[in-house]
């Protein structure tokens, strides 16, 4: 940590090697006072006596470009700050003074460590949430707490976890962020989260009582049997590329972002910059910052968006540093880790690469079931998806998360609506997101009151849900889709932050969930099917009960899987999946 409270007072570290000098910036409100620091090998270091918990600091750095003195920063290792991050020009203009635009970190003393084994089951169910959308229109939820981490642990919040067999719940960034700068004169806002400044400040916006709210919600959470997992990001900060704002590692040390032989940004992430994780000191602060939602708050584990940044050095290598500190590290070793396996730069998909411990986000599993379900798609891939994907695992575990949509693309109902993707309140003409998403209408995009055309996508989004329950190992559900939230057709909409992404619980469609609620309570009752180690004894039927050949994978339109503890039936054509915790008799 950073800032220490010690007997008299607080001490203050922070590295910037190149820096000539090294200002700490404590304010009075508005009022700043500056106090010089000692250089302390790669590192600067001061005692302030006669100040503790609660101080607001900063930090300027001097030297020759890009260290820029007129630039207030924030502390890599702050944990709170006192106001969000918020888009201004200014902030990327050099020379121009940001006192006034850049949150203060505080000085907060730590809370009591916890020591709390990891809750998380694999083979279970994750639940994928927007926090802020997800009780912005929560009836029983109280004004003042929608959109906060503290929301989630409303009894109301809680029993509805509950209702679906939730297993661990993940939450979408809630750390610090900066808006993007093209949204600020669209009339937008960042509504996801995936362009963070640093890494262990939570954002005031979400979590206002700082790390003791969120501390209290992983422990209701965790009394209620849920786990807890943080979607993080370390691929990127938001302080983007050359035009980008500078926030804080940029002013400190700029070297934490990989460079190219010329010396431009390396764009791995499609945001402007990249982590250089080959670089000791930048994987220091990353399992820093884990520690530090371990021990602090108590979650049980973590989602990694475009993980493979993390294992790149430049290029992706399995045996990357930084999977060998998580795993040696005491605090770390036994919590979930899940990988986002795929990045933008070159070589950047890695779906099973990751090594022996790590989850990793199968997005083979989406297409795969969304063709078969489209009626494109073949039998012998779905029967691959469902069994644990062992082409891409191995044959031993099912390391897979299987998901058939997530936060990115469009809802489960919607893309049973839309055969395109309808961006244009994102201001870029419709030409972000994903323009061949595996998606159709029914014979009518968007909205309809066809009867018909209704019970279509009923029925197949029924089908899509009763198909995710029924793969083997841990599956992933994303808020909403449950109950048929919709974004109307957007496929990316991390700039709605309003009725778009809010979900509509009022609206929700209850027999939906109910439906849901049923195959979550048959899935739990069946250990094989949530066991992650796979299996060899399954068999393959034809849906009239002749075993499978080989020619029948190409011709039939439909099968049944027997184990000895349960059985699996799809019919395509009849758009039903049927789940029994016995072989089903033909």
């Amino acid at each position: 940590m950073t800032a220490t409270i010690e007997a008299g007072g607080v001490t203050f570290t922070v590295r910037a090697p190149a820096a000539v000098a090294l200002w700490l910036c404590l304010f009075d409100g508005e009022e700043e006072h500056r106090v010089a620091m000692a250089r302390d090998g790669e590192g600067w270091r001061v005692h302030v006596a006669g100040i503790g918990e609660g101080t607001r600091y900063g930090l300027r750095a001097e030297g020759e470009p890009p260290f820029d003195l007129a630039k207030l920063l924030v502390d890599p290792h702050a944990i709170e700050l006192d106001r969000p991050f918020a888009y201004d020009p200014r902030l990327a203009e050099r020379g121009a003074d940001t006192a006034a635009l850049v949150p203060r970190a505080i000085v907060r003393a730590l809370l009591p460590t916890l020591d709390l084994p990891p809750l998380p089951r694999a083979g279970g169910l994750i639940y994928e949430i927007n926090v802020r959308g997800f009780t912005m229109l929560h009836p029983d939820v109280p004004a003042a707490q929608r959109g906060t981490v503290a929301a989630l642990a409303h009894p109301a919040v809680l029993a509805h976890l509950l209702k679906v067999e939730v297993d661990a719940v993940e939450l979408m960034p809630i750390t610090a962020w900066i808006d993007e700068r093209h949204l600020p004169p669209l009339g937008l806002r960042n509504a996801w989260g995936y362009n963070p400044v640093v890494p262990m400040a939570l954002d005031p916006r979400l979590v206002p009582g700082g790390v003791r709210e969120l501390r209290d919600t992983v422990a209701a959470l965790r009394a209620a049997g849920i786990g807890t997992i943080l979607d993080l990001v370390f691929n990127h900060t938001g302080e983007s590329d050359e035009l980008g704002p500078t926030l804080s590692l940029r002013g400190l040390d700029d070297t934490a972002y990989a460079r190219a032989p010329d010396g431009t940004l390396i764009n791995d992430t499609g945001t402007g910059n990249t982590l250089d994780f080959a670089q000791g000191w930048v994987r220091a602060l990353v399992c820093d910052s884990l520690r530090h939602f371990v021990a602090q708050a108590g979650v049980d584990g973590f989602r990694f968006d475009l993980a493979t940044v993390m294992a790149r050095g430049p290029g992706f290598a399995a045996d990357a540093p930084i999977f060998a500190e998580i795993a040696a590290d005491p605090l770390l070793r036994d919590r979930m880790m899940i990988a986002e396996p795929w990045d933008t730069g070159p070589g950047g998909y890695q779906l099973g690469a990751f090594p022996e411990g790590w989850w990793e986000w199968n997005d083979r599993y989406r297409d795969d079931v969304r063709r078969f379900w489209r009626g494109d798609g073949g039998m012998g891939a779905l029967a691959t998806r469902l069994s644990g994907s062992s082409d891409v695992f191995g044959p031993e575990r099912a390391r897979g998360v299987s998901f058939v949509a997530a936060h990115d693309g469009f809802t489960l109902a919607d893309f049973v609506a839309h055969a395109e993707r309808h961006n244009h309140a994102n201001g870029e003409d419709n030409r972000d997101g994903h323009g061949s998403e595996i998606a159709w209408n029914n014979g009518v995009e968007g909205g309809s009151d066809d009867p018909m055309v209704l019970a279509r996508r009923a029925a197949d989004a029924r089908a899509l849900l009763a198909t995710l329950f029924a793969t083997r190992g841990t599956v992933l559900l994303t808020a909403g889709d449950e109950f048929g939230r919709t974004q109307h057709g957007n496929n990316n909409a991390y700039a709605q932050d309003n009725a778009t992404t809010w979900l509509d619980w009022a609206g929700r469609d209850v027999a939906l969930e109910d439906f849901v609620a049923e195959l979550a309570t048959l899935r739990r009752a069946l250990p094989a099917l949530r066991d992650p180690v796979l299996r060899h004894d399954a068999r393959w039927y034809r849906l009239d009960g002749a075993p499978m050949r080989d020619p029948d994978w190409g011709d039939a339109d439909g099968f049944e899987l027997r184990l000895p503890e349960f059985s699996v039936r799809i019919d395509r054509a009849a758009r039903r999946v049927e789940m029994r915790a016995a072989p089903l008799s033909r």
